[in-house]
C-alpha cells in the first residue's frame, strides 16, 4: 500500500552495506511491504526546485523571516569591518562587542568586502550556501541507507521544509554554519558505518571531527562542545557492532580529543584579541555563565509552566519543524512504539540519529534558559529519520499541515488585496501573489481529497506558504518601500534619528538610507532599555516630535495609527520623503479576530523622513 509520490518504501531489495541493515531492521520491526514507490524522480526534483527557489527569492529583503538579532550581529560585522582589523570586534552597543565568537563577523566582512558590497543579501548569502550544503549533505546521507533517490531528495526537502531552518538558515545568524560544522562528524559516521566500519576507529576521522567541531564552537560557543561531542561519542559506541571494553575506551580516548583539539581552535579567539579580559568577562561570564542563573530560582524556572520549562523544551523538535509540528510528533510516537519492540540494539544508522537527537535535547533541558533554536544542530537527524518512516506515519499526523494552510493562504491574499487597495502593489504583483497563494490553496484542498497526495501535499503547501509569503512581501522591498533618492539628497548634514524597538534594529537603516552621515537610535518602546546616543542623550517613547527634530538634523517617524495621514509635526516640520512598512513588533491585544480581517488596521504604516521646517521671513 503506497500514499502517494514521496512513499518510502521499505521492501525495496536490500543491496549491501547499510541499505541490507535497513531493510533487516525494517523486517525485525514488523513493517516489510511488498510493494514500494515507483513515482518518478522529476517528481521530487520539481519540489526541490521549488524549495531552492523560495530560499534564494527575497533574500535582501526586508521581511525575511528572522529575529531581532540580526541587526545587532550586523551592526558588530560594519563597525568591525570599518576599524580596517579583524580583532579586536567593534560595536556602539554596551555589552555586546564580544556577543559572538569573530568567525561568524569575519563571515559578514568577507562576504560585504569590507563594505564595498555592504547589503542583506551578500550578508545572507553564506548563511543559505551553508544550508543547502547540509540539506546536499543530508540526502546523501539518506541515499546511502536506502539506495533511492526519492528518498535523498525527499530528506533533504524535510530539512529544508522545518521552519528552524527558513527562519535560521537563512538570514545573517549563527544557525547554519554552526550547523553545519557541528553535524559533519555525525554525518560523515552515518556515511562510513556499515560499509568500511574500521575507517571510523581510524585517527583521520578523529581528527577531521575535531576540526569540525571546532569551527562550529568557533562561530557560536564553547558550550556546544559537550552536546556535540556526546552525541558523536554516543553515536560512535552505540553504533559499533561488537563493542567491547577495548572499543569503549578507544572512543572514549579519542573522541576526547576530538573535543580538546575543537576547544583550542575555539580557544584561539582569546590568543588573537588583543584584549581577551574582554573577551572573557563579556563573553564567557555575561552571554554564557548567565544561561545557568534565573532570578526565580532553577527549580521553578526549570518546571513552571512557561515557555521557558523543561515540558515546553521537551517539544523543541516538533517546534522547530513548524508546519510539520505534528509530522514530528508522529515520528516520535513510532519510534517509541518500535523501540519498545526491540530485542537487540538498533541498526548502526537508526542508533546514530537516536543518539544525535536524544543527546541535543537532554544537554539543553539543563540550563535556566531554554530555546528550541538550540537544539536546532540535531534537526538533520530529524530530517533523516522522518525520511525512513515517512510512508508508515499514519496520515492523521499530516492533516494539520494542510488544514492550517487553507486560513494561512486566505490571509495572506487578503494581506496582498489590501496592499493593492491602499496603492502599494501593482495589478501585477498583486496577480503574482494571488496566483502563487491559489496554487497552494489548491494544492492543499486536493491533497486532502486525495489520499496518494496527502504526505507529498503536505510539503508543498509549506514551501507554496513561504512562497507566497515572499511574493506577497516583496512589493514593500521595491520603491513604495524605500524612501527615493531625491528625497535622500535633501538630507541635511547631522545626525538622522531612528525608531529603535529592539537592541539594534536601528542598523537596519543604514541600508535603507546609506547617505546619512550618522544613524542614532531612539527608542519607540517604553519597555525597552534607553541605548546610548553618542553623547546626545537617551531619547524615549514618550518625548515629542518635535524634541525629537530639535535635537536631531532629521528624524524617521512611523505612523502612530491608519488615521494619521500626515506627521503630526506639522507644519513645523518639512516632509522630505515617504514609504510603507509591514509592523513585525506588537502590543498585547492590537491583533483581534474582529481586525485580523483587515490588515490595514496592524499591519500596514507609513514612515516618514522628516527636518525641521525651514523658518519663514
Amino acid at each position: 500500500m503506497t500514499f502517494g509520490p514521496f512513499a518510502t518504501g521499505t521492501g525495496h531489495k536490500a543491496l549491501h552495506g547499510t541499505s541490507q541493515e535497513y531493510s533487516d531492521f525494517m523486517r525485525s520491526s514488523g513493517i516489510h511491504n511488498k510493494r514500494f514507490d515507483k513515482s518518478p524522480v522529476w517528481q521530487v526534483l520539481l519540489l526541490l526546485l521549488l524549495a531552492l527557489c523560495v530560499y534564494v527569492y527575497g533574500l535582501g529583503g526586508q521581511y525575511v523571516p528572522t529575529i531581532g538579532d540580526e541587526m545587532v550581529y550586523v551592526h558588530i560585522a560594519r563597525m568591525t569591518a570599518e576599524s580596517g582589523q579583524w580583532l579586536p570586534l567593534a560595536s556602539e552597543l554596551p555589552g555586546t562587542r564580544n556577543t559572538k565568537p569573530p568567525l561568524l563577523f569575519w563571515q559578514a566582512m568577507v562576504a560585504g568586502d569590507w563594505g564595498k558590497h555592504w547589503s542583506p543579501a551578500f550578508l545572507r548569502a553564506p548563511s543559505v550556501l551553508y544550508t543547502f550544503l547540509l540539506s546536499a549533505a543530508i540526502a546523501a546521507c539518506t541515499h546511502r541507507i536506502t539506495r533511492r533517490w526519492t528518498d535523498a531528495v525527499l530528506a533533504g526537502c524535510l530539512f529544508l521544509a522545518f521552519f528552524s531552518t527558513y527562519r535560521f538558515g537563512r538570514p545573517y545568524l549563527t544557525s547554519a554554519p554552526e550547523t553545519f560544522w557541528l553535524s559533519l562528524p555525525l554525518l560523515a559516521l552515518l556515511w562510513l558505518r556499515g560499509r568500511e566500519p574500521l575507517l571510523t576507529s581510524r585517527w583521520t576521522s578523529y581528527l577531521f571531527g575535531g576540526i569540525c567541531i571546532g569551527l562550529g564552537l568557533a562561530y557560536k560557543s564553547f558550550a556546544l562542545l559537550v552536546p556535540a561531542a556526546a552525541a558523536w561519542w554516543l553515536a560512535l559506541i552505540w553504533s559499533e557492532p561488537r563493542l567491547t571494553w577495548q572499543v569503549l575506551v578507544r572512543h572514549t580516548i579519542l573522541t576526547s580529543l576530538s573535543a580538546l583539539l575543537g576547544l583550542l581552535i575555539f580557544s584561539l579567539w582569546f590568543i588573537l584579541d588583543p584584549l581577551p579580559a574582554e573577551v572573557w568577562q563579556e563573553f564567557v561570564v555575561a552571554e554564557n555563565a548567565s544561561k545557568f542563573s534565573d532570578a526565580q530560582g532553577y527549580w521553578q524556572e526549570a518546571f513552571g509552566l512557561h515557555g521557558s520549562s523543561v515540558w515546553s523544551q521537551l517539544l523543541a523538535y516538533p517546534l522547530n519543524a513548524g508546519f510539520l509540528f505534528f509530522v514530528v510528533l508522529g515520528l516520535g510516537w513510532i519510534c517509541i512504539g518500535r523501540l519498545s519492540r526491540f530485542r537487540d540494539k538498533p541498526a548502526p544508522h537508526h542508533a546514530i540519529l537516536i543518539a544525535w537527537a536524544l543527546v541535543w535535547l537532554l544537554v539543553f533541558l539543563l540550563p535556566s534558559q531554554r530555546s528550541a533554536r538550540y537544539v536546532i544542530p540535531a534537526m538533520p537527524a530529524i530530517a533523516i529519520g522522518l525520511t525512513l518512516v515517512w510512508r508508515d506515519i499514519p496520515r492523521v499526523w499530516f492533516l494539520p499541515t494542510l488544514l492550517l494552510a487553507i486560513p494561512v493562504f486566505i490571509l495572506l491574499a487578503r494581506v496582498a488585496w489590501t496592499g493593492h487597495a491602499l496603492g502599494l502593489f501593482s495589478a501585477m504583483e498583486l496577480a503574482i501573489s494571488i496566483l502563487v497563494l491559489l496554487i497552494g490553496l489548491a494544492a492543499a484542498l486536493v491533497s486532502l481529497v486525495h489520499p496518494i497526495w496527502f504526505r507529498a501535499g503536505a510539503l508543498w503547501v509549506i514551501f507554496l506558504i513561504y512562497a507566497g509569503w515572499a511574493a506577497t512581501t516583496s512589493p514593500l522591498d521595491g520603491p513604495v518601500g524605500q524612501f527615493s533618492p531625491q528625497s535622500q539628497q535633501l538630507l541635511p548634514k547631522g545626525n538622522l534619528a531612528a525608531p529603535n524597538n529592539f537592541n539594534g534594529q536601528y542598523e537596519r537603516y543604514r541600508f535603507l538610507v546609506p547617505g546619512a552621515q550618522s544613524i542614532l537610535p531612539y527608542d519607540v518602546d517604553s519597555r525597552a532599555q534607553p541605548v546610548p546616543t553618542s553623547g546626545n542623550g537617551f531619547p524615549v517613547a514618550s518625548e515629542k516630535l518635535d524634541s525629537l527634530l530639535e535635537r536631531y538634523a532629521a528624524v524617521i517617524w512611523t505612523q502612530s495609527n491608519p488615521e494619521e495621514t500626515n506627521p503630526p509635526c506639522l507644519p513645523n516640520c518639512l516632509a522630505l520623503g515617504e514609504r510603507w512598512i509591514l509592523r513585525s513588533r506588537y502590543q498585547s491585544g492590537e491583533i483581534t479576530l474582529a481586525n485580523l480581517w483587515y490588515p490595514q488596521l496592524w499591519l500596514f504604516r507609513r514612515e516618514w523622513l522628516l527636518t525641521r521646517a525651514k523658518p519663514t521671513h
